[in-house]
């Protein structure tokens, strides 16, 4: 999973590349077009292309109407609201995904991990304002933050929805589906814009960019997050989102030589610190629901 929060959190500085160039809702249906076909053999070889039943497609469709739905509300929102809010509001994610856990699962937390997520969010929050008490403040929420909590809130939906409906199947057989039925849903979503894009005008880094996004921020990750969320349980699994600012963080020193302050660092601390506590009893107990 830290594998997994490294490749979500470099997609960060990619898009911001290659979003100014294409619709990003257009770019996210290509992305998860080519990550389905990069897929495809893999599974294929080891397990053999068979379509899924009614309900199987039922099961796929419903998990990728979650992340689609979460893209869809989040682009939505990002024409009326700010980055900054967005990742601030974000980091509500883990803490709606454990509550959909225990209530569709029986996922028990404890209070020390409850404890944890709340520390880890306090931290993820100060690394994104760079510890200046002043700029939380100066936050101001409007209706698209409105529609980006809805998001979170399907988002939060994700993990959960793949242990509750996991029938025993490969998760890679899965993870190619939930991609395929995800295409269905954001080609639906999308399907008026396809005409009026002008396809050769669209530098060669973005179709780099994009590569690179569905073959190891979208098989990669999804197949890790999946495996992760049937191995740990997926209130951990959505924990590691906040490990993305300060792994964000630590990229963008690499590439700009920007070190971060004092401030920014103490929040990092923070949050590893947390993720420990989070992490730290390997024993979850879990208990479907019938």
């Amino acid at each position: 999973m830290v594998l997994a929060a490294t490749l979500v959190a470099t997609s960060f500085v990619v898009g911001k590349i290659i979003t100014p160039f294409l619709d990003p809702a257009v770019l996210t249906l290509i992305r998860f077009f080519l990550a389905s076909a990069f897929f495809i053999p893999y599974v294929g070889l080891r397990y053999g292309i068979r379509l899924p039943d009614w309900q199987a497609l039922g099961r796929y469709s419903l998990i990728s109407g979650a992340l689609v739905g979460f893209f869809w509300m989040m682009f939505l929102s990002l024409r009326i609201t700010t980055p900054l809010n967005t990742s601030v509001i974000f980091t509500t994610v883990p803490g709606i995904s454990g509550c959909y856990s225990w209530f569709l699962l029986r996922e028990r937390l404890g209070r020390h991990r409850l404890f944890a997520l709340l520390f880890a969010m306090t931290g993820a929050i100060w690394v994104l304002c760079e510890g200046d008490v002043h700029k939380l403040q100066a936050l101001s929420f409007n209706q698209g933050d409105v529609y980006f909590f809805i998001a979170c809130l399907l988002m939060a939906f994700y993990t959960p929805l793949v242990k509750l409906l996991h029938r025993g199947e490969p998760m890679a057989v899965m993870t190619l589906w939930i991609m395929i039925t995800g295409c269905v849903w954001l080609l639906l979503f999308n399907l008026p814009k396809l005409p009026t894009i002008s396809w050769h005008t669209v530098p060669v880094v973005v179709w780099l960019g994009i590569g690179y996004l569905a073959l190891f921020t979208t098989i990669i990750t999804f197949f890790i997050s999946q495996w992760a969320t049937l191995e740990i349980g997926p209130t951990r699994v959505m924990a590691y989102s906040y490990l993305y600012p300060p792994i964000i963080v630590l990229i963008e020193w690499a590439l700009y030589q920007t070190y971060p302050d004092t401030q920014t660092l103490l929040g990092i601390v923070i949050i590893l610190f947390a993720m420990i506590i989070v992490q730290k009893n390997k024993s979850i107990h879990l208990q479907r629901v019938n």
